[in-house]
């Protein structure tokens, strides 16, 4: 049996606006299945029947707090435990831990097919791409992405919305009992994100979902997350960053990230550096592996800025996409699109066997999925008069792209920056991708204990920018205050923007000061 569902013949608008099928309704659907194998008839059934109990996927939103106490408390007791094992930037090079954990949990990354996600930036935004398309060709998703914008809950979503604080405990107090048996045998108790890893297979298995959309944590060989056997591999583009762990060198990164590549499977490979994109091509020929390069079998045709987004043209593995809608900014995200589109479509196994040749996913389907994307903390508009935007960006590549596209989609006259990193990153590198758009910057730290000392950040970007550019406000609410004052000076009020950026947490710490709970 294939363990990857085909695309339905119907669009998600064929749907019974949420009522359940009937016992003769489930086979009928189960009867006209003729061509396909007939167990993934049944799981198709059983799935549709599964959605159609549970009504339309949840708008996808950044979950508040819980407003019930109780609730509240156990989630702050969840919380406190996952942040009293290692952190997430405290790692060991092992999957030992979290193969243990899933063997005594009876393997629940194998009941469903997966698509793996590594890369140095776009990871979270392909992926939310990724489960808007499968949702909308009926699939039931999981999609497990981090680091979080405002909540642990944010990391794991099912049906394309993150699951109920409810539900979050409850995953906990399922993976509990196996961990505490596994952190008796190893020397290391397993960490932050190998416990939160397991709490998303388990919850995926649990649901179940057809599919999961899995992003790596860090590199690939040995994250937590590489105890799948992902049938899609998306490698987003490489650049420098997490050099400490992952190596130098885009060749070494690339070594790395490859590692999610399994036997037999189709790697869909953005634009890299020759050097990057090579070890990833000689990863792929030792296992057998179908590679898909973006800008020769698929990619990008065109692209035009839209109000609120952009317009796109795309080539997928087989055939073209016109007329497609991404409400998102910049290049960057329109090579996101495209490298989703290809997973999609080689997850249906388009494009990848001779069999499939001239075939497409329905072109409407896609137009849909794509413009309900959504990725809170990229380039995200939060107010106006004047414009605040934020962006989650935090190494200099991602940086470059995010200057780029803020000059391609906003007009400003000033635009005012808000940076806030984290200690271990290459500040200097993302000062300098920002300096040519901000004309002035008003420095800070986040909350969290990787936040760079903002006199040390200042001492960084004094060299950047001049000292005349620069301002410290070592709190984020005080410099969002100073850099909507500073964007509206000089009569130049419905020019100016602001753009808080530097770190995922800065962004999200940001998202709540400025009133977005959800």
């Amino acid at each position: 049996m294939s363990d990857q569902p085909q695309p339905p013949d119907h669009g998600p608008g064929d749907d019974d606006g949420g009522t359940a099928p009937t016992p003769s309704e489930f086979e009928e659907i189960v009867g006209a299945e003729t061509d396909r194998d007939p167990d993934l008839a049944v799981i198709e059934a059983g799935s549709r029947t599964l959605r159609a109990q549970a009504g339309p996927p949840q708008a996808d939103v950044v979950p508040a707090r819980p407003e019930d106490p109780e609730t509240d408390r156990a989630l702050r007791e969840v919380e406190a435990e996952l942040m009293g094992r290692w952190p997430e930037t405290r790692l060991d090079p092992s999957l030992d831990r979290i193969r243990a954990l899933m063997d005594v949990m009876g393997e629940p990354q194998r009941a469903y097919p997966s698509i793996h996600i590594t890369g140095t930036n776009g990871k979270t935004s392909t992926a939310r791409m990724i489960e808007a398309l499968l949702s909308a060709f009926e699939l039931r998703t999981g999609r497990y992405t981090s680091p979080h914008v405002q909540s642990f809950t944010e990391r794991i979503s099912i049906d394309g919305a993150p699951v109920s604080a409810e539900r979050f405990i409850e995953a906990y107090e399922d993976v509990r009992p196996f961990a505490e048996m596994v952190d008796a045998q190893q020397p290391h108790r397993l960490s932050f994100f190998e416990m939160l890893t397991g709490m998303a297979y388990a919850a995926f298995a649990d649901a179940p979902v057809d599919v999961a959309v899995i992003e790596v944590g860090m590199g690939g060989s040995w994250d937590a997350t590489n105890v799948i056997d992902a049938g899609v591999s998306v490698v987003t583009p490489i650049s420098l960053d997490h050099v400490a762990r992952l190596g130098d060198t885009p060749e070494k990164i690339a070594g790395e990230k490859s590692g999610i590549v399994k036997k037999d499977a189709t790697v869909v490979l953005a634009q890299q550096p020759v050097e990057a994109a090579s070890v990833v091509l000689k990863r792929a020929a030792e296992l057998d592996a179908t590679v898909a390069r973006e800008g020769l079998e698929f990619g990008v045709v065109s692209r035009e800025v839209a109000v609120g987004g952009q317009l796109l043209t795309l080539r997928g593995l087989d055939g073209e996409y016109p007329e497609i809608f991404l409400p998102m900014h910049g290049a960057h995200m329109a090579h996101n699109a495209a490298c989703a589109l290809a997973a999609v479509e080689a997850f249906f196994g388009i494009g990848t066997r001779e069999t499939d040749k001239g075939r497409t996913l329905d072109a409407d389907v896609v137009r849909q999925a794509f413009a309900s994307v959504s990725s809170p903390g990229r380039l995200e508009l939060m107010r106006t008069s004047p414009t605040v935007l934020l962006d989650a960006a935090h190494n200099p590549a991602g940086a470059r792209a995010t200057a780029e596209a803020v000059g391609e989609a906003f007009g400003f006259s000033r635009l005012v920056g808000v940076v806030g990193p984290s200690r271990d990153k290459d500040v200097r590198g993302l000062l300098e991708a920002f300096e040519p758009i901000f004309a002035e910057v008003v420095l800070t730290r986040n909350s969290t204990t990787r936040a760079m000392d903002v006199d040390d950040l200042a001492a960084v970007a004094v060299e950047v920018f001049g000292e005349d550019r620069v301002q410290v406000e070592p709190r984020l609410d005080s410099a969002l205050e100073e850099a909507i004052t500073l964007a509206e000076e000089e009569g130049e009020y419905a020019g100016a923007g602001v753009l808080v950026t530097g770190s995922v947490f800065t962004a999200g710490e940001a998202r709540l000061l400025l009133g977005r709970e959800r």
